[in-house]
């Protein structure tokens, strides 16, 4: 009898993760952030992102953050940067100062308005009118850009194919990669990328993971992000409001059925909404091959570049 063949997430074929963090409010979120990229650093992520807050609203906070991973770990740092409430001058200074800081990987986002998700986008004035301006800009300056993309189509979008025509003009302006919107529904994904592909889109569009920590807050924030929470995903977590043993429990099985239902379909990046907690994300990567460095890895200097950051170059997911 013919053997059967082995899946890709038992095949021994490495497999590439990132990670987002965001930036911390409190000391004590400050310290947790910390505590899990210590924890996730051996893993050798391509980058780890950090992310602003709605409106640019962490502008200074994400600066920091970003600086602090270049100069203090081995990961490299890819800063969100957002077009919303911001000129093209000053997200330009922006650009000069995360370049002056030694990093060279940013995410271009056009960014949720300060008035809400649904609220509809207006440039700032002398600001960037879509992302694809934005990444443009960032390409020409020498960075790496990824961006953003829905798989299940943005809310404010009409069709799906108007969501790729977006991503489209991304990549022609200079993106390399495309991170997706989490999603549930790994047939949303594979439905866009063969979308995607029709439309001559070559680029890597890398699924976006989240492990599900808090089912009520998951759901509430998926509704607002445009991404749909099947009724098997809220059945498995039914009940467990007051359980958090089980439930950390269910939401590994759940995420690792996701993660290796994806791998089995070869996909071979994963990029991880980690909410600044560690240890499920780190199950789920042993989980699919991936092993902690044993030895430390020294610290690359960072050569850094005058000036420091400019001044008001802070005062100003996604689309």
């Amino acid at each position: 009898m013919a053997a059967k063949p082995v899946p890709l997430s038992r095949a021994g074929v490495r497999i590439g993760v990132s990670f987002e963090f965001f930036p911390p409010k409190t000391a004590e979120m400050e310290a947790n952030l910390w505590e899990a990229a210590t924890r996730l650093e051996p893993l050798s992520p391509a980058f780890v992102s950090v992310t602003y807050g709605a409106g640019g609203s962490t502008r200074e906070r994400t600066h920091a953050m970003v600086e602090r991973i270049a100069c203090e770990t081995t990961m490299k740092p890819a800063a969100h940067l957002t077009c919303v409430g911001a000129s093209c001058d000053e997200l330009r200074n922006t650009l000069r100062a995360y370049r002056a800081a030694g990093v060279r990987h940013v995410v271009a986002l056009r960014g949720d308005p300060p008035t809400g998700f649904d609220a509809t986008y207006e440039a700032a004035p002398n600001g960037y009118k879509s992302t694809a301006e934005l990444v443009r800009d960032a390409t020409e300056m020498g960075f790496e850009v990824s961006v953003g993309t829905y798989p299940e189509r943005h809310p404010q979008s009409p069709t799906l194919l108007h969501d790729v025509e977006i991503l489209k003009r991304k990549v022609d302006a200079g993106a390399t990669r495309a991170i997706t919107q989490f999603f549930f529904d790994n047939s949303a994904y594979f439905r866009f990328l063969d979308v995607a592909a029709a439309a001559g889109l070559d680029v890597p569009i890398v699924p976006g993971i989240f492990p599900v920590q808090n089912f009520k807050q998951t759901a509430n924030f998926a509704r607002r992000a445009g991404a749909s929470v099947p009724q098997w995903l809220a059945d498995r977590f039914d009940g467990l409001e007051d359980d958090p043993v089980t439930r950390r429990l269910v939401a590994a099985a759940v995420c690792a059925e996701q993660v290796i239902d994806l791998i089995d379909h070869g996909v071979e990046e994963l990029h991880f909404y980690t909410m600044n907690r560690a240890d499920l994300v780190f199950a789920i990567c042993h989980l699919v091959g991936l092993r902690a460095r044993s030895t430390p890895v020294a610290i690359p200097r960072v050569e850094r570049e005058p000036p420091s950051l400019p001044a008001g170059a802070f005062q100003s997911l996604p689309r």
